[in-house]
This record gives structure tokens, sequence and C-alpha cells, in this order.
């Protein structure tokens, strides 16, 4: 729990970090409980160190530290599918709208972002309800929230 607090203290902090729209509406204290109910048997989020922040170091999935701006697909050495590979480098990054939309429903969401019936994503598992994958962004944007604030107080 101490470290949920934190990192919604920090998120808070980085308030600033967000305001080109990767800031999280959700509810990060509701989108830990789900992310620990839905999202560990796959995902781990861990530091530039290898620490583990949350989750059980599970490797099927990408590590999610810093997700909330990160272009889709970067992830070093994970083998990502070829749609999401593609739409990263055509330099879409993870917003709320995006990352709900995804995990919503993984294969429909690239086909329709792509404007592709060929698309496919290796995500298998979906999140049902959108409050609840609101919530999970939020939570998800709480981690490496420090790193991008730091970043934008040291180029000011």
């Amino acid at each position: 729990m101490t470290k949920f607090i934190y990192a919604a203290a920090a998120a808070l902090l980085a308030g600033p970090a967000f305001a080109d729209g990767h800031a999280a509406t959700g509810d990060a204290a509701a989108g830990e409980e789900q992310f620990n109910r839905q999202c560990v048997a796959c995902h781990v989020v861990a530091d530039a160190d290898g620490n583990v922040l949350a989750g059980r170091n599970a490797r099927t999935g990408p590590n999610l530290y810093g997700l909330a701006g990160r272009q889709l697909g970067a992830v070093e050495d994970f083998r990502y599918g070829d749609s999401i590979v593609e739409l990263g480098e055509m330099g879409t990054v993870w917003t709320e709208e995006a990352f709900v939309g995804y995990v919503q429903d993984p294969t429909g969401w690239l086909r329709e972002t792509l404007d592709n019936n060929r698309a496919r994503g290796k995500m298998a598992y979906r999140v049902r309800d959108e409050g609840e994958a609101i919530n999970i962004y939020a939570y998800l944007a709480t981690f490496g929230a420090e790193e991008e604030a730091e970043a934008e107080a040291e180029s000011n």
C-alpha cells in the first residue's frame, strides 16, 4: 500500500507532465485493485532498476511501467504483434482513450485504428468494463510519472 501512496503522490506532483493529453481521469486506488485482479497474470510494473512495483514478475505481456504517453510497441526486448508495432511507428502513444479501447477489444481496436481488417492483437484478455479499464489506466499512469515530472522540471 505504501508503494501506491508514493506513486499517487508522485502522480499528483506530475500533473503538468500529463497536461498534453495523457492525463488519467479514473480512480487509481480502484485501478490498483482491478490491476491485481485482471492484469497480474501477464503483466508486471518494474522500474528501470528492475524493482517490481506492481504485479508478480509475470513476463507474458510487456512491462507497463511508464505506460502513459509511451509509444505503442516500444518496450525493448518484448515481441509485440506487427499491428501494434505499426501503430507505434506511426507515432501513436498510450493515452487513456487508446488504452481503454485496446484493453476492451485488442484486435477490434487495432483494426479500427489502423483501418485494416487484417490487423491482429496478441493480447487475448479483455477488460469487460470501461470504468475498470479507465481506473487501471489511472493506476498505471502513476508509475513513471515522477521521472516525467523531473525531466520536465529540468527542461524548464
